[in-house]
């Protein structure tokens, strides 16, 4: 009940501006949360599984990475949504990709968003992600974070998280 009351009236009345990160697997999972707090952020931050969606809804390629097809209209709804309220929205602009999900992977590197090499799996955001979000947090009144923005199980893929983690100890 607390959590509840804290989070309701942070962001019923949120020292602006109101920045909210979003992360794990699934656009689906986590649709009712961008919809309601499209009407109430200033900033929209998007990682994890869930940015493929967005990439496919860009035009980018993905290749074996989570990819929600039936929700890529979705997706470029909740764009074109955020840019008509004037809410930035933002999505990794580079990422780190493996050979293959987990720790398994044998070969990983970074690459630009818009660069997903055929049969390689994004897996975090990749450092320039990192500093773009830790900037965009650094500015704001208050942050909503739910989910991570990476395979943040595994030591390989969860430094995105932990950057956002540090960035948010950062700010004010």
């Amino acid at each position: 009940q607390k959590e509840l009351e804290y989070i309701g009236g942070a962001l019923e009345s949120p020292r602006r501006p109101l920045v909210a990160i979003l992360g794990g697997a699934k656009v689906s999972d986590k649709i009712g949360v961008i919809t309601n707090l499209m009407d109430k952020v200033d900033t929209l931050i998007v990682g994890g599984g869930m940015a493929y969606t967005f990439f496919a809804a860009l035009g980018h390629t993905v290749g074996t990475s989570l990819l929600e097809a039936d929700k890529i209209d979705l997706a470029k709804e909740m764009m074109e949504k955020a840019k008509a309220k004037g809410v930035k929205f933002l999505t990794p602009v580079d990422i780190k990709v493996a050979d293959k999900f987990g720790p398994g992977a044998s070969k990983f590197m970074y690459v630009d968003a818009d660069q997903m090499p055929d049969g390689w799996e994004g897996q975090d955001i990749g450092p320039k992600t990192r500093e773009l979000y830790a900037a965009e947090i650094a500015g704001a009144g208050t942050v909503f974070w739910n989910g991570p923005m990476g395979v943040f199980e595994y030591y390989e893929f969860a430094g995105g998280t932990k950057a956002v983690a540090d960035a948010i100890v950062a700010s004010k």
